[in-house]
């Protein structure tokens, strides 16, 4: 994070810190001032902040503000292009696509952002204070780190989002931290971040309606949120990595998760042996006990929680069969053209 305040101090920060937080005037421009001798001109004459780029105040709103544009800017504009461009709006014919479900995975994910901020803030800080292993110059451990430290990074995160996945599906834990996000049994890709409310007490509201998750205290809703996130943030205290390669890393793993939630079931590829694609992650979604892996199938193999996508599995055969039944479809799956009267 400390290459984005690098890039958006200069840029939004300085001004908008000189103008809400600005520093005291100098004692001698305050006697200047109060003598009887004429003012000098105050054309261009700035202050700047009581808070400087490294007070811990202003990196904490930094950060916040960063975070939250960051994330729900991301969440939108691919979680759009997704839906829009590689999604099959037909699966939401599917028996179990909750009615208003891609309002309610908006909300759901909008709620959650915020205190996902909050969570990974103590790491994000302690990135720009200097606490982790990040580091600027390629040339400090080389090329070839630079490549080693981006797989270990890929290892680390699949192997620990592995296990963080198969407990939270532990009966034991399972209702009070994770069943929300299974509320979406065939998910879209609005569904990435759509965790939970971040209220545990959303069910008082008058939102309940759209948002049925009951909770006891929110301090449950930090733990699900944070978990995933905290396998991301901790490896750059463990290991070094460079900077601008853990921006870049961090990004695509947000947009991974969007991606494995687009509802693709396409089947047989070869890459399917390896990665765990959109299709396994649709059949986590439906059948709940399998392939709790974000990149790699391996995991899965190994712990014997795979479940390989084959085309009789495929979530369109059961929309397809309601679309027939509506006569939105013919035989083959071939759109039927509608009338205004059947309209």
């Amino acid at each position: 994070m400390d290459t984005l305040l690098e890039f958006l101090d200069p840029l939004v920060f300085d001004k908008a810190y000189d103008y809400f937080v600005p520093a005291p005037a100098p004692a001698v421009l305050n006697a200047t001032l109060s003598s009887d001798a004429a003012a000098p001109s105050l054309a261009g004459l700035t202050t700047g902040s009581a808070w400087p780029r490294d007070n811990i105040y202003r990196q904490i709103i930094s950060l916040l503000i960063i975070t939250q544009l960051g994330a729900s800017s991301l969440y939108f504009i691919f979680s759009s292009l997704s839906y829009y461009l590689v999604f099959d709006r037909r699966l939401e014919y599917h028996p179990r696509f909750l009615k208003n479900q891609v309002r309610q995975e908006i909300v759901s994910s909008m709620k959650a952002v915020p205190w996902i901020n909050v969570l990974t803030l103590p790491w994000f800080l302690g990135e720009v204070r200097g606490k982790s292993l990040l580091y600027t110059n390629v040339d400090d451990y080389g090329w070839s780190w630079l490549a080693i430290s981006a797989a270990l990074f890929m290892v680390w995160n699949d192997f620990f989002i592995y296990w963080i996945h198969r407990l939270e599906h532990h009966p034991s834990v399972y209702k009070y931290i994770h069943k929300p996000h299974h509320k979406w049994i065939m998910p879209t890709p609005w569904a990435a971040l759509a965790f939970h409310p971040l209220d545990g007490y959303v069910q008082s509201l008058p939102y309940q309606s759209v948002s049925s998750f009951t909770y006891d205290h929110p301090v449950i809703i930090l733990l699900e949120v944070g978990l995933s996130d905290i396998s991301y943030s901790v490896f750059v205290f463990v290991c070094p990595v460079q900077k601008h390669m853990y921006l870049v890393l961090f990004v695509l793993v947000q947009l991974w998760t969007i991606f494995i939630h687009d509802g693709d079931m396409i089947s047989g590829h070869w890459l399917e042996k390896f990665v765990n694609s959109p299709a396994h992650h649709t059949l986590h979604h439906l059948e709940f006990n399998v392939n709790y892996g974000q990149y790699f199938t391996w995991a899965d193999k190994y712990f014997d929680s795979h479940r390989a996508p084959r085309p009789e599995l495929d979530p369109l055969i059961a929309a397809l069969k309601v679309m027939r039944a509506k006569g939105l479809v013919d035989d083959e799956g071939n759109p039927i053209e509608q009338t205004k009267k059947d309209q």
